[in-house]
């Protein structure tokens, strides 16, 4: 059984399924909406079954209205992922910050009267 946290960056893993939130990110669509742009690569139940996943890691949410099957992205879905990649950020800037200080010491001109004639 997977966490929540890998379920969400497996479901964004695919670029199927990157595009299909892409999408979604404009605003809602219904799944034959979502799924023209695949149907020459892939069967309506395979692109059925990416929103699945995107479901299942709570990046969607699906409603049913009669005959229209409505699906809108759903923001507190990316979150987790979104606080776990801001700690990994902050860690990075940090790193880069602290290298580009220790290099403009090691690489600035010397001062005057430090140089060794």
């Amino acid at each position: 059984m997977q966490d929540h946290l890998s379920q969400t960056f497996s479901a964004l893993a695919d670029p199927t399924r990157r595009a299909m939130l892409a999408r979604l990110s404009l605003g809602e669509a219904n799944v034959s909406d979502l799924a023209e742009p695949f149907l020459g690569e892939m069967s309506l139940p395979a692109v059925t079954k990416h929103l699945q996943v995107l479901e299942k890691a709570g990046l969607i949410t699906k409603t049913r209205k009669a005959q229209w099957r409505s699906c809108k992205i759903n923001g507190d879905g990316l979150k987790e992922a979104a606080d776990w990649m801001e700690h990994y950020r902050v860690f990075w800037e940090e790193s880069f910050d602290r290298l580009d200080t220790y290099l403009k010491t090691v690489t600035a001109p010397p001062k005057k009267g430090d140089e060794n004639v």
